[in-house]
């Protein structure tokens, strides 16, 4: 397995892209780190670290403040396609394989705004021919060019920090569409229920469940415990739960006491 020091060092040699990558990972899973800290765990300058941190913070990933750097708030992380991007991604790339495995090829699959399903996009070549529904820009963009999938794209409102369509037109296209299995991601999960930070979002997740035959959620195990303003549904709404190995005991359960019907994934 490789270790934490491994990895860094990997960053390091790969350059000033991977070591920022690398960093900003470390910064998110830390909430805070101080210049000192960083310059040590990277192997590099101070100077370094400062240029290093400037980028990310230009690109709106981190607050940089005197001697350190802490991340943006949840609230924005779940409110913005580029920082959602770079969080916890061998997890959803996990968490997309193991979709892969329910979809069979001539379904007609729905995909949300979420990044997640935009790693599974990635892969739904390897199922055609497919009918693909979604509503998120970065999933058109990953199959616009695969001849095999039929491509139904949600109109609506365009919204840049989600990089997808919402609104009534959104809605209305939904409403007269049926998918054989609808893939969806979640902010949080308290409980045994699944939670998203915007209501906008979370009014188009709900059409799409409407509008499917199975629903699949994939959600990273860093969310449970966490809730988020708006509910988006129960856990048992859905046919299926796939969260990584990573879940604890304790929340694993309480799936197993609500009848929650979950798979866990290895990384």
């Amino acid at each position: 397995m490789t270790s934490p020091a491994d990895m860094t060092t990997r960053a390091v040699t790969r350059g000033a892209p991977a070591r920022r990558q690398a960093m900003l990972d470390y910064i998110i899973q830390a909430g805070s780190a101080q210049v000192d800290e960083l310059a040590e765990r990277f192997g590099v300058s101070r100077m370094t670290v400062h240029r290093d941190l400037d980028a990310l913070s230009e690109q709106g990933m981190v607050n940089k403040q005197h001697g350190g750097v802490t991340t943006r708030s949840s609230s924005v992380f779940e409110s913005n396609f580029a920082l959602r991007s770079h969080i916890a991604t061998r997890e959803k790339q996990a968490l997309a394989r193991a979709a892969l495995e329910e979809i069979a090829p001539g379904e007609a699959v729905m995909l949300d705004d979420s990044t997640t399903a935009a790693e599974l996009a990635l892969l739904l070549p390897a199922r055609e021919p497919l009918t693909v529904i979604t509503n998120g820009l970065e999933s058109i963009d990953r199959l616009k060019a695969t001849s095999g999938i039929k491509l139904i794209t949600l109109g609506g409102d365009y919204q840049p920090r989600f990089n997808a369509t919402f609104g009534l037109l959104c809605e209305q296209t939904l409403a007269n569409l049926r998918a054989n299995i609808a893939v969806l991601s979640a902010s949080a999960i308290l409980g045994t229920t699944a939670y998203v930070q915007d209501p906008t979002v979370t009014q188009i997740k709900r059409a799409q469940m409407a509008a499917a035959e199975r629903r699949i959620l994939l959600v990273h195990s860093a969310k449970f415990g966490h809730g988020a303003l708006h509910r988006l549904a129960d856990l048992d709404e859905f046919d299926l739960v796939l969260i990584d190995e990573s879940l604890t005991v304790e929340h694993r359960t309480t799936l197993d006491e609500a009848g929650v019907r979950y798979r866990l994934i290895r990384l």
